[in-house]
């Protein structure tokens, strides 16, 4: 077996995807190509171009190598893919991705723990285009069979799910799935490929925030979706009939925040773990919703599938109010307050997540809070929650 044999370790291949010669053309990153109008030397050559656009200049809102780069990374970083598309936000991704498979009179199975504009597309955009949306429980695995009706076109999952980080049996639910001809879409962005490939799964199309552990900086709005074979071409097709194009510079930074993910990700999994073992020892802490837990909701298929954790996950308060709640956070000298994560600085906000049920209900022994562990030192960000748990317990 040659050296190009060999699989290469995820450090490798951020570090290494997506970087053809002719798109870097002799630097190390590939240079931002800004780009609307492309001229051709002839009539013949213009006709010729407007069939298969793929990696070809064509039109800007086709991609210039700057976005092919970033793309093809992605690809790579999914064994089994055929291809990626870049959008201009992570929703932007699912809404995209949503529509190339669905249709007026179709069925969406959507999970219940979904992050919240996921929802509000379902119940808004979706529900205009006649297409209805059955929520189901994050942990009915191998169930989601009973759900599947002659109208279900497509299953969403999330996993972990968002704010509450319930694990789902994604193996299950794609089995049961394909059974019946039904197209399965993971937004895998707390995981990203390099802890949970999700094509390798059986999962047909896979969404990213790339706002998120790609970028790393928390300066771009950027969303990727990656195809199974078979499902590329009608999402590609989708995305340019609805005009989405990612800007080559976010592309560009994209990509540099990339070649750092794999370390990147592996300080905020050690972080985030060391913390939320703490937080399982505070009288002021009721429970730790931590994938990577013991006790947290669908653990097992967490333990069976994922080759890691990053750093978002939330706890549970004991008791108190929601005043004693933003008297922890608003006090937190390292924590941010602010939506979004993924970035190299930790965040906290508190969240309330039967609000965003459907079909479970929670009963949380008080106020939920998330964090984001960012790059800091561990026992800094400990000191800063020890004060705030003081602060809650002084106000509750």
């Amino acid at each position: 077996m040659s050296n190009n044999d060999k699989p290469r370790a995820d450090a490798t291949r951020v570090v290494s995807a997506g970087r053809r010669k002719e798109w870097t053309a002799g630097v190390v990153n590939t240079p931002v190509w800004r780009a609307s109008t492309i001229l051709y030397d002839t009539v013949a050559e213009m006709r010729e171009r407007v069939g298969e656009t793929h990696h070809r200049l064509f039109y800007g809102r086709r991609g210039t190598p700057t976005q092919w780069s970033l793309a093809e990374a992605l690809t790579e970083l999914e064994p089994g893919a055929e291809g990626t598309f870049l959008y201009p936000s992570g929703v932007a991704a699912i809404a995209a991705a949503l529509l190339s498979v669905l249709s007026p009179g179709d069925e969406l199975l959507l999970v219940d723990s979904a992050y919240d504009p996921t929802r509000s597309m379902a119940s808004g955009l979706l529900k205009r285009m006649g297409i209805k949306t059955r929520f189901y429980d994050p942990l009915i695995g191998a169930g989601i069979a009973d759900l599947i009706g002659e109208d279900t076109k497509a299953i969403f999952l999330e996993s972990p799910g968002s704010l509450t980080f319930e694990v789902q049996d994604v193996p299950a639910i794609v089995t049961a799935a394909r059974a019946r001809g039904v197209t399965t879409l993971l937004d895998n962005t707390w995981a990203t490929p390099l802890l949970f490939p999700a094509i390798a799964h059986g999962v047909d199309l896979t969404i990213l925030a790339c706002t998120k552990y790609v970028v790393g900086h928390s300066d771009v709005m950027l969303g990727s979706v990656t195809a199974a074979p078979g499902h590329f071409t009608r999402l590609r097709d989708t995305s340019f009939q609805l005009g989405q194009v990612a800007s080559p510079d976010d592309a560009w930074l994209g990509a540099r925040g990339l070649r750092t993910m794999a370390i990147r990700l592996q300080q905020h999994q050690a972080s985030a773990l060391k913390i939320a073992h703490w937080l399982k020892e505070q009288a002021e802490v009721a429970a730790v919703l931590h994938p990577a837990l013991p006790d947290c909701p669908g653990h097992e298929h967490f333990a069976r599938d994922f080759k890691g954790s990053s750093g978002l996950f939330s706890f549970v308060l004991q008791g108190g109010s929601d005043d004693a709640r933003s008297a922890l956070i608003d006090g937190l000298e390292l924590f941010g307050i602010g939506y979004s994560w993924g970035g190299f600085e930790s965040l906290a906000i508190p969240t309330d997540p039967q609000r965003y049920r459907s079909v479970t209900r929670r009963a949380d022994a008080g106020p939920v809070v998330r964090l984001q562990i960012g790059l800091e030192d561990a026992d800094d960000l400990i000191a800063d929650l020890a004060a705030g748990l003081a602060r809650f317990r002084a106000a509750s």
